[in-house]
């Protein structure tokens, strides 16, 4: 995936002192949504949702109805919520590299643990497999918190699309070119700050259907080797990636390039491994190793 994961909605207030000019069609977000189910006799949602002549929306939304649910779906009462992503960010000069693991309890306790590549200067950088290999080399940096590690959003979420959507990126911006921008990054920070169940992957789905633009991209891989759907996004002088397993409707990966007057990689994120824990520091089972 070549060529953001600063939070959208960072992305939004940075863009609220902007003047923007020019307006679009925006698609509605549907105001109701059917809860996640299989799709019984008919095909698996993985392969209905690659059939010819779909649209995006179609496609999307077809994932979302026969989505089904993943192993963690069933531990959400252990005592920890966990999270392993790899990320790539544009600071003022250079490419930032990460490696993060979070443990996060309700009362806004945990730790997180870093592994830092060095910085890549400049900001055309594409992240590759040898980056990950640089953090499995990298000497870990724990952060322990105690009542400030708070999730994307607070639980629960909106179970109607177009309410999470309202939280994911301001609605008086929605006939701004910046808009499906600003959406499309509020539910990848959403994804990879917090736990996702299935109904709630559900609705981010459906929200990202009402992305206006969006495109289908075909099958498709991401860095660590993870079949996916492909689906892009141009806007505001902003391409974003995403690539979503069509069977378990997760996020895997997202990418965002940028053009203008410095052109090249703004941010990338890896999501790979979501799930809940109940001690602090040990991850799930399977643990996702460090390659």
């Amino acid at each position: 995936m070549l060529c953001s994961t600063a939070p959208a909605r960072h992305v939004a207030a940075a863009l609220g002192s902007v003047l923007l000019a020019g307006c679009h069609a925006v698609p509605a977000v549907p105001a109701n949504a059917p809860p996640s189910s299989t799709l019984g006799g008919q095909q698996p949602a993985a392969t209905a949702a690659t059939a010819p002549g779909l649209t995006p929306q179609q496609r999307l939304t077809t994932i979302a109805a026969g989505i089904g649910p993943v192993p963690a779906d069933s531990t959400t009462d252990l005592s920890y919520e966990y999270l392993h992503l790899q990320r790539w960010t544009r600071t003022s000069g250079a490419i930032r590299r990460e490696d993060l693991r979070r443990w996060r309890h309700p009362d806004g306790s945990g730790r997180e643990v870093t592994r830092r590549a060095p910085d890549v200067p400049g900001v055309d950088h594409q992240p590759t497999s040898e980056d990950r290999t640089l953090f499995t080399q990298a000497p870990p940096t724990t952060t322990r918190y105690r009542g400030d590690l708070h999730p994307y959003l607070p639980a629960p979420l909106p179970t109607v699309p177009a309410a999470l959507a309202g939280l994911l990126a301001p609605p008086e911006l929605a006939a701004e070119p910046a808009y499906p921008r600003i959406l499309t990054w509020g539910v990848v920070g959403l994804a990879a700050s917090q736990y996702l169940d299935q109904n709630e992957r559900a609705t981010t789905l459906h929200v990202l259907a009402a992305v206006p633009g969006i495109e289908y991209r075909g099958q498709t891989t991401d860095l660590a080797g993870r079949a996916g759907l492909g689906f892009r996004v141009v806007a505001d002088r902003s391409t974003t990636m995403l690539v979503i397993d069509p069977a378990t409707g997760e996020l895997l990966a997202a990418q965002e390039c940028i053009a203008g007057p410095r052109p090249g990689l703004f941010s990338s994120v890896l999501i790979l491994q979501r799930g809940h824990s109940d001690a602090d520091g040990v991850p799930p089972e399977p643990a996702t190793a460090l390659r």
